[in-house]
Order: C-alpha cells, then sequence, then structure tokens
C-alpha cells in the first residue's frame, strides 16, 4: 500500500582524503560534535562513520570514511579500502580533503585520478588552510582537476561559509531535508520576512511603514543600512519577522570590507527566511541586477515576492504592470506566476495586499502533495510526452514522490538517472506548478535510482 505522505529522503555526502588530513576533524564539525576520533597519528579512522551534518539551513547526512591507501589483498588497508567504496557508493556528494600545509603527494594525485572516473560529484577542500602555511597548497590544488578547492580550517571552523555554497550548489537537495518539528514552525511560528533589494529603492522605508515607527535609518543617501535588522512585528494577530536587509549592489561596485560583510549579512538573511520581499523601483525599469538578487533567491530556495515600491509616482501604471510582468515571465521562467504587488512605501497604499500575497507564498512554499496523485499524474505526463531517448536507450520513470517542501522537492525514481534530460525535468516541473497550482516558488526535481522504495517486499 503506498503511503499517502512519503518519508524524507536525506541526501549523503562522503568525507575521502589519504590519512591524517583533518577527515574526522571535519566530520565533528559538520555534525556539531566531537563524535569521530581525532588524533595526529595517521589510520585512526578505520570503519566508516555516519551522523547527521549541518551547514546553516543545509542537512544532510555525512560519512566519515578511513584515509585513502593503495593497498590490496586481504590486508586491514585493503579492508578499510573496501569500506571506503561501500561509503562511496550511497554518497550524493564527495568530499574530497587534502591537507594545505604538507600540499599535494602522489598518493593525493592517485587518488584523484581514482575520482574523476567514478559517476560522483567532487568537492575539492583544502583543509589545514589557515594563514600563510596554506596558500601553495591552495594553488597547488588546482593540478588534481578536481574543480575550484575550497579552503578550510576544520579545527578553527574558518571557511565554512565557502564550504555551504559549494555545497548548497552541488547538492541542492541538502537544503529541504525538514522534519515535523521544522514544518510545524514556518505553519504556526513567526513569518520570516526578508525585505532585499538595490541600494535605496525604499526597503527600509517600507520597513517602517509596515511596524508604524521609524525603527531603521533611511535616507536619500545610498547605503545606510548595513547590518541586517530583525524587527519582531504583528499583522492581523499573526506574528512576522522583519529583516531590513542592506542593498544589494553588483558584486564589480561592492567597495572594501564592510560592504563586502554587509552583502554576506543580506545572503544569510535570505537563507534564513521563509519568504523574500525583492523591493523593486517602479519608477525606473527592472535593472539585470534585480533578477540576479531574484535568482539567488531562488537557488536558494525561498518563496518570492516582487513589490513594486515608489508606484504612488509612476504615470502609466498599466503599462509599467504589464512591462514588469512581461520582463519576469521572460527572466524568471522558473518561478513562473511569482506574485508582483504596486505599494507605495511613502503612502502606505498596498500594503495589505503585499502582506496577504507573502502569506499565500508562504503556504505554497509549503505545500505538500500527496502521493497518489503524484503517481496519478505522472502516469499520464509518460503517456502523453515520454522521456526522450538517451543515446537510442529507454529512459524509464519507475516512481514520484514529494521528498520535502519548503520549497517543493520532488524525486523521480529513474532507472538512469544521470541520463534525464534537463529540458525534460523543466517540462515536469513546469506541470508540477500548473496542474497542483504551486504558482511562484522554486519546484525541484531530484533524480534517483533504484527501485521503487515503497513498494512492500
Amino acid at each position: 500500500m503506498t503511503p499517502a505522505i512519503a518519508p524524507t529522503v536525506a541526501p549523503t555526502i562522503a568525507i575521502v582524503g589519504r590519512p591524517n588530513v583533518g577527515k574526522s576533524t571535519l566530520f565533528n564539525r559538520l555534525v556539531g560534535r566531537r563524535s569521530a576520533l581525532v588524533d595526529d597519528r595517521p589510520g585512526v579512522t578505520r570503519d566508516w562513520r555516519e551522523g547527521e551534518g549541518s551547514l546553516g539551513p543545509a542537512r544532510f547526512r555525512v560519512i566519515d570514511t578511513a584515509g585513502l591507501e593503495d593497498a590490496g589483498g586481504d590486508s586491514l588497508e585493503a579492508r578499510m579500502q573496501g569500506q571506503t567504496d561501500a561509503a562511496l557508493d550511497e554518497a550524493d556528494l564527495v568530499l574530497m580533503v587534502v591537507d594545505g600545509r604538507a600540499g599535494l603527494t602522489p598518493l593525493d594525485r592517485y587518488f584523484g585520478d581514482w575520482l574523476r572516473r567514478r559517476d560522483r560529484p567532487v568537492c575539492l577542500v583544502v583543509n589545514k588552510a589557515e594563514g600563510m602555511a596554506g596558500e601553495a597548497g591552495i594553488v597547488e590544488a588546482y593540478e588534481l582537476g578536481l574543480g575550484e578547492p575550497v579552503a578550510i580550517s576544520a579545527q578553527h571552523g574558518e571557511g565554512l561559509s565557502e564550504l555551504y555554497d559549494a555545497v548548497v550548489e552541488a547538492l541542492p537537495a541538502a537544503l529541504n531535508d525538514d522534519d515535523d518539528a521544522d514544518q510545524n514552525e514556518a505553519a504556526t511560528g513567526p513569518l520570516k520576512l526578508a525585505i532585499i533589494g538595490r541600494p535605496n529603492v525604499g526597503k527600509s522605508t517600507l520597513v517602517n511603514r509596515l511596524v508604524g515607527s521609524e525603527r531603521v535609518l533611511t535616507g536619500p543617501e545610498a547605503g545606510i543600512t548595513r547590518d541586517a535588522i530583525t524587527v519582531p512585528w504583528r499583522w492581523r494577530d499573526r506574528d512576522v519577522e522583519l529583516v531590513d536587509t542592506a542593498g544589494m549592489r553588483k558584486r564589480t561596485r561592492v567597495a572594501g570590507a564592510l560592504e563586502r560583510m554587509s552583502v554576506a549579512d543580506s545572503l544569510r538573511t535570505i537563507r534564513s527566511s521563509h519568504v523574500v520581499a525583492l523591493v523593486v523601483d517602479a519608477t525606473r525599469p527592472m535593472e539585470k541586477q534585480d533578477f540576479t538578487i531574484a535568482s539567488l533567491v531562488i537557488d536558494q530556495g525561498r518563496a518570492l515576492v516582487i513589490v513594486a515600491n515608489k508606484w504612488d509616482l509612476v504615470e502609466h501604471k498599466d503599462i509599467v504592470a504589464r512591462q514588469i510582468r512581461e520582463q519576469l515571465e521572460a527572466a524568471l521562467t522558473q518561478v513562473r506566476g511569482v506574485a508582483v504587488k504596486p505599494i507605495s512605501a511613502v503612502a502606505g497604499s498596498g500594503i495589505d495586499k503585499m502582506m496577504d500575497a507573502v502569506f499565500a507564498a508562504r503556504e505554497v512554499w509549503q505545500r505538500r502533495v500527496p502521493t497518489a496523485a503524484l503517481n496519478r499524474w505522472i502516469e499520464d505526463v509518460l503517456a502523453y510526452h515520454p522521456p526522450p531517448l538517451d543515446k537510442g536507450r529507454r529512459v524509464k520513470i519507475r516512481y514520484l514522490t514529494q521528498v520535502s517542501s519548503r520549497p517543493p522537492t520532488f524525486a523521480l525514481f529513474v532507472n538512469r538517472p544521470n541520463s534525464l534530460k534537463e529540458s525534460y525535468r523543466r517540462y515536469l516541473a513546469n506541470g508540477l506548478r500548473n496542474d497542483f497550482d504551486l504558482p511562484g516558488t522554486p519546484i525541484r526535481l531530484v533524480a534517483r535510482g533504484g527501485k521503487n522504495p515503497y513498494v512492500k517486499r
């Protein structure tokens, strides 16, 4: 019997590397406690160890493996290598760790070649990279051909924000592993609303209008707000956490360490929010930076509402409204149907409609679709438009289930997951959006191999 709601499938990250590069230290850092033994002597870890890891809002299962060694036969080292092989078979992402102070060794190069031949995405991590001693090792790590290395210090907790970005880029499903308590908090707790946008579009003025006081500084100068300011508020007897953020300019125009920290603070605010209100200046055409910020929100899996501020200054409102809608439909196809609400933060007009859209966006963002309905839907879709062949071979979708919400995330169980073309995934995502009423929210599709796990054997 098929359950109405499928259990959450947590993505898996395996940590590999030669002995004594700091794999267990990184494991302990990710799971948040001293779970794995750590010692300067190589070979302390023998069996692979697993735990529930996190980086910011990203959640995943993490595996600590024995040090990679070139061994054969029935030796202890060969059996340890077999354990590492088993861990890699379960991994959705591999963190290849090297020692930044020691630099690359022949063993690092050997196993770098070995990982490139395996069908697993790899993130190269240069540990012990703090200070001048690790700089040469960071540059040398490019020689492995595993992409741009991420420099960290697992012992001191440095570089974890860069590691978070790399993990989420390679493994978007890590942001979707939410348990029942988390779901309940989103449904009944305060709505976390981030106000973001380019400098001087009226973000702080909007926050002050919402709370009814001069809570944050405003003025004609761009860049007044530097820190992300959280303001508790109630709207129609519902709790809201408003966060006013610094204006986000083009990366090439960001100047100085202080502005870089302000932008980083805004990015962290986006990641921890439920809904993001992107404020744009309605008196000017939407700029490339507006769409760049919107794409950041979508990539982080947050619900999005477009707020067209200074609407009282717009002369031809119908024309401008149509232009904004056409621009969004062309540039943000991954969130078709996103709400656009015209307001005037100075005059206070349009605020109630904006907040109605914000709460509606959160409801869609955390919506769940019953598994039975999904599989009836996928059967109809496959009958009408099956997946394209890959090199003359059939790609067969066996099962579809929603593995999490916030945003809605669906797992496709496919006989050949790597052969499912991106264009067909977009076709399925658009169909899910239209047929299950999921407008304006990111939809993620994760292709998984293997048999249907929900069929009783």
